[in-house]
């Protein structure tokens, strides 16, 4: 089983909002979820946008989850850097 990082997406039309997922690559986007280590809300102010639980993504990550390109984005923003 392939995991991903990825978006999860949540809010109506026009005002949406996510959250960062652990989820099996297989799975559609707004199906059952492994785990949740984070939201991202764009239409909030620049800092409150991103709020990761970085313990958790960190350990996902030595686990061997692969984030999405958007998520790559995120976390490298919160200084989790992924290769």
């Amino acid at each position: 089983m392939s995991v991903k990082i990825r978006l999860k997406r949540f809010g109506s039309k026009m005002r949406p909002f996510y959250r960062i997922v652990i989820m099996d690559s297989r799975s559609a986007r707004d199906s059952r979820t492994i785990d949740e280590i984070g939201l991202y809300h764009p239409i909030e102010a620049e800092g409150k946008q991103i709020l990761i639980d970085e313990a958790k993504a960190k350990d996902w990550l030595s686990k061997g989850a692969q984030p999405t390109d958007t998520v790559r984005g995120l976390l490298n923003k919160k200084g989790i850097h992924v290769k």
